[in-house]
């Protein structure tokens, strides 16, 4: 079965939204779910995030699963972007990863001044998908659909999902537990 690690994004924690309901489901299932509590949510700092993760480095492997939610997107492309192989499937929901033009912006420079090594992240991210709503109040859809050109994927499109958190009403996510399940069937460790 797969490890999966849930990523949160700014302001966050393991205990919003649909994480728990996902992690849930997923341990049903037999796969192992981590939800990182990453320090300083409110004013992250990718060096802070990037030390705190140690303690996860040693599940990334063939059969490790990432989904980011919002700066945990942009989390999840800094490890791909430095991992010395590749991982199974790669999840990007609502995905922060560049300047997204709203008032978060200052406090996400960490994670997304720096170029990104698209080649590097596309070698090893796996199967990837990238996750927007058409009314995400943070995230436009434009955003997304640049960050899915330089993955060479195209945007799995989720109408009124807001920003996939609570707020929108996002507190299951079974359309994303099914593409995480497909993916994971499809491995032959996950059969």
């Amino acid at each position: 079965m797969a490890t999966i690690l849930i990523f949160h994004g700014i302001g966050g924690n393991p205990n919003e939204n649909w994480f728990p309901w996902i992690a849930a489901e997923l341990t049903k299932a037999g796969h192992a779910v981590k939800v990182p509590n990453f320090p300083h949510a409110d004013h992250p700092e990718l060096r802070e995030w990037t030390e705190y993760f140690e303690q996860y480095k040693p599940l990334l492997n063939a059969e490790t699963i990432l989904v980011g939610h919002s700066l945990g997107s942009a989390f999840a492309l800094r490890l791909l972007e430095r991992s010395l192989q590749p991982i199974l499937a790669t999840f990007l929901v609502a995905p922060v990863w560049s300047v997204m033009g709203n008032k978060f912006d200052p406090l996400m420079t960490s994670f997304t001044a720096p170029p990104y090594h698209w080649e590097k992240i596309r070698k090893n991210a796996g199967k990837v998908h990238v996750i927007n709503a058409d009314n995400d109040p943070y995230i436009t859809l434009e955003k997304a659909q640049a960050l899915a050109e330089n993955l060479g994927r195209s945007v799995t499109l989720i109408r009124n999902g807001g920003h996939f958190n609570a707020t929108a009403g996002f507190t299951e996510f079974p359309q994303l537990l099914r593409m995480i399940r497909d993916d994971s069937a499809h491995y032959p460790s996950g059969r």
